[in-house]
């Protein structure tokens, strides 16, 4: 097979495997393991083979994938904000500590006594699986949608402790290397200070030196995301030089400094690194999948499924628990929950890739003494175990992640809500009908009055504008999945469709028909910074508060055999039809709506001349 068609194959098995993912809603992880694993299988090709052969870092495959690795945490530091530990500080902190230290001792003792290996081999897995990461936990997130707190929790849990299980990994190499903790202790306190001095020091100071020169617009705007990326790379492997896996923890440490700053905005940087990641992570995950060979996993399924076992049943949640136990912070549920979601993804994957290596050459050596044969023998099977345990945690969390977090009342059972942008007399009629069909609306205004009247009506409303930050970054946007942008100004509609694009997709941002769509092209605005119009007829802000004004209301009907789409329009000619509900879910309506299924729910604003006295039996 030819490098060209490899990595073409790299490419559509890797965008295959997402687009699969999002289509039956399973976890992308696990298809892009098993993709990798089919194409290393089938085509007997791996990616090793078009590579020049090299060892440890000197190997080019696991440098690009330490390189990767540190743009995905660069990327995840991006996402952190300080005004998410308001409530959940505390919990992150014992569980990036306190619940790091459990775990690594819980499992370093279980491979130990357990399953025979060696103390320094089972400590070296012992660090690298107290991470989870953002490869991993970010699908899980949008997959399950929790709430606001544990949102924050897990994500801020996923992205800190991967540098922490990667500094952990060089101490444990450092002392297996020295024989005992006394001989390596100076080296070890030396390798820290470096660390913690280079990690976070330095990546400050560089975050500051990007931001001035970004505010000071030294760096044109088109350049920006690739100058970031260009920034991310030296500072990785300039950590690196200096202490061995300090550049984990450097861009981590970047990319929360630049998110939190406050001069200039890194959205749009933000944005390209996520559209990077996805691709970044499609590849990863094929290629190293496809270096594993059958064989391999055979070998180690055994010890793999009892160490999965272990990790999952025992080691997680005791660490939880034990961390969290005191904790004022977190309620049962919420430490349920968190005990039971820990998947390992590519962090784990590729710090073992690498310490294998390292473990294997130094028992070549003989730096392990009469023991070397045998560590270089367990060595060799760490790959094809945390392979395991990564395929293993992500089945499990992947499929029992969202019905637990419903049973434990952490997850809205649907995310079919609606956010209305605007508390103005139709958004209330519309939103008072869904709510008390039990769909959650949450509407936003800047006016007090506005505001006022909806919670009047029993409505979740809150005072604040839907293009600020605090909408975008605070907002518990649990259980919604569509926003309908339905203000008086349009443009402010067009800009809070574009802004909640990222956490509703295309499909779920509506925007009101703007009042200058009738205009010629010079006048109006530009169409492709606009977003769809939702109900029938089209209709614009002036024409619903038109409507309520003149006494129209909001009511439902079902689709039956007896009283189709067609006799709903004969019987409401005049009626806009705003929303329709069935199996699939709570939606807006399109504007062109010819034929509605029988056994949907038309919700629907109805003149007040054809409002009937008596109300008949399908409509309520």
């Amino acid at each position: 097979m030819s490098p060209l068609l490899y990595l073409t194959l790299i490419l559509v098995l890797g965008v295959a495997a997402q687009w699969l993912a999002w289509k039956f809603k399973l976890p992308s992880i696990l298809l892009l393991l098993g993709f990798g694993f089919a194409l290393g299988h089938f085509s007997g090709v791996r990616i090793d083979d078009y590579l020049a052969s090299g060892n440890g870092h000197s190997s080019p495959l696991l440098s690009a994938v330490g390189l990767l690795v540190a743009i995905i945490l660069f990327e995840g530091g991006l996402t952190l904000k300080f005004n998410e530990l308001k409530e959940s500080g505390l919990p992150i902190l014992r569980l990036c500590t306190v619940a790091v230290a459990l775990s690594f001792g819980l499992t370093t003792t279980f491979m130990t006594m357990a399953l025979g290996y060696d103390l320094r081999i089972s400590a070296l897995i012992g660090s690298i699986l107290t991470v989870t990461g953002p490869t991993v936990i970010a699908p899980l997130l949008r997959h399950v949608n929790p709430t606001k707190k544990i949102a924050s929790i897990v994500k801020w849990e996923g992205i800190v402790v991967d540098p922490i299980g990667a500094i952990l990994a060089v101490l444990v190499f450092k002392i297996a290397i020295a024989g005992d903790f006394m001989t390596a202790h100076t080296e070890i306190w030396q390798a820290i200070g470096i660390m913690l001095g280079v990690g976070v020091v330095g990546a400050l100071i560089l975050a500051k030196g990007v931001e001035i020169l970004l505010r000071k617009h030294l760096v044109p705007d088109y350049l920006q995301p690739v100058f970031l990326l260009a920034v991310v790379a030296l500072a990785f492997t300039g950590s690196n030089m200096v202490e061995k896996e300090a550049g984990l923890l450097t861009v981590t440490v970047l990319g929360i400094a630049l998110a939190n700053q406050r001069s200039v905005s890194v959205r749009h940087i933000l944005e390209f690194k996520e559209n990077l990641r996805i691709l970044i992570i499609s590849l990863l995950f094929i290629v190293l999948s496809g270096r594993i060979y059958a064989e391999e996993l055979g070998e180690a399924l055994p010890k793999g499924l009892a160490l999965l076992a272990f990790v999952v049943v025992i080691g997680r949640p005791l660490s939880v628990y034990l961390s969290l136990q005191f904790s004022k912070n977190t309620s049962m549920k919420e430490r349920a929950f968190l005990a039971f979601l820990a998947p390992r993804g590519i962090v784990a994957a590729a710090v073992t890739s690498i310490f294998a290596l390292e473990f294997e050459e130094a028992a070549a050596h003989g730096r392990f003494g009469e023991l070397s044969p045998v560590i270089a023998v367990q060595s060799r099977e760490l790959v094809a175990l945390v392979f395991l345990i990564i395929v293993g945690t992500v089945l499990i969390y992947g499929l029992s992640a969202s019905p637990l977090a419903r049973r434990l009342g952490l997850a809205a059972k649907s995310v079919t809500g609606v956010l209305f942008a605007g508390s103005n007399p139709w958004t209330r009629a519309a939103g008072k009908i869904l709510h008390d069909d039990g769909h959650r609306v949450l509407l936003l205004d800047t006016n007090y009055q506005n505001v006022s009247a909806a919670k009047m009506l029993g409505l979740e409303a809150m005072r604040a504008n839907i293009l600020s930050e605090f909408a975008e970054e605070e907002l518990d946007l649990n259980g919604l999945g569509t926003l309908i942008a339905g203000t008086p100004n349009d443009d402010v509609n067009s800009m809070a469709a574009k802004r909640f694009t990222h956490q509703f997709g295309r499909a779920g941002v509506w925007q009101i028909a703007p009042t200058d769509r009738e205009n010629h092209h010079k006048k109006s605005t530009a169409e492709d910074i606009r977003s769809q119009n939702p109900f029938t007829e089209r209709p614009d802000h002036a024409l619903l508060t038109k409507m309520v004004a003149a006494g129209a209301q909001m009511k439902k009907t079902q689709m039956t055999e007896v009283f189709d789409f067609e006799n709903f329009k004969r019987t409401y000619p005049a009626a806009i039809v705003m929303f329709l509900a069935d199996s699939r879910g709570l939606r807006p309506a399109p504007t062109e709506l010819t034929k509605v299924a029988e056994g949907t729910t038309v919700y629907a604003l109805i003149p007040k001349d054809e409002i009937p006295l008596s109300v008949p039996e399908e409509v309520s």
